[in-house]
């Protein structure tokens, strides 16, 4: 099921086919140089689509300063990249993957993993906590660690969720996998989602509402009742792609 679609990503994908593909030789300042002319941007504007200082974009492009890891992550959360194929070149630009997905890892801990490079970024973000653009949040000081497991796509970050209005299907305490929704008109109906709006952020389904003008929040737990949404009043949304229970052992 195709689940992430927006605006943004859609004219990159239609521009695959009028733009040549980066020669074998490129590395990572070519490939986003090819990123921007797919964006349809010009660099101030591609630099503001991924919330990096137009200086630092262009000292990157300029090859006077590396594209540091979390310049990386910035480019792969705001627009949808493959990690794997702006690092190194393999897989393609923007690959499809459906979710979310459940995976189960019993630990005496959150599963984060120790810092590695090939794996998902585990921020210290609380996602169901706060109302402040999650895209803000991706910086590089707040990356706890990395987990790496089969089913964790590496290009999306991992946060946290309290609470108890998703469980069985998200525990208190678990860790999500996300990527944004950047066309807030086109939704996947019945999916989980997080959803920002102006004094909170929910982790809920997202259903059909009879009035087009607003949605259903719906929880798994049956104590909460569903909550009905003006989407005008929506200011973010991302998909669940994949949720991460795990239990206590001791």
């Amino acid at each position: 099921m195709q689940t992430y679609s927006h605006h943004i990503l859609t004219d990159m994908q239609n521009s695959l086919d009028t733009l040549g593909m980066p020669e074998p030789t490129a590395d990572i300042v070519d490939r986003i140089k090819y990123l921007i002319k797919l964006s349809r941007r010009t660099q101030a504007q591609f630099s503001d689509l991924i919330n990096i200082d137009p200086s630092q974009l262009s000292k990157v492009l300029s090859r006077k300063a590396a594209p540091t890891e979390a310049f990386i992550n910035r480019l792969v959360v705001n627009i949808g990249v493959s990690k794997q194929w702006l690092v190194d070149g393999h897989d393609v630009p923007f690959p499809r993957v459906s979710g979310p997905r459940e995976i189960a890892a019993p630990q005496e801990s959150a599963p984060v993993a120790e810092r590695m490079p090939a794996g998902a970024p585990v921020y210290d973000i609380d996602v169901s906590a706060g109302c402040t653009p999650l895209s803000r949040m991706f910086t590089d000081d707040r990356i706890i660690g990395y987990v790496k497991l089969p089913g964790v796509n590496p290009e999306y970050p991992v946060v946290q969720v309290s609470g108890d209005s998703m469980q069985p299907r998200i525990k208190n305490g678990a860790y999500i996998s996300i990527r944004p929704v950047r066309n807030l008109s086109t939704i996947a109906w019945g999916q989980i989602y997080v959803v920002i709006v102006e004094d909170y952020r929910f982790v809920k389904y997202v259903r059909r509402h009879p009035d087009k003008s607003m949605i259903i929040l719906h929880s798994d737990n049956p104590d909460y009742d569903d909550i009905e949404l003006p989407r005008n009043e929506i200011l973010g949304m991302y998909i669940v792609e994949t949720i991460l229970n795990y239990d206590i052992i001791g």
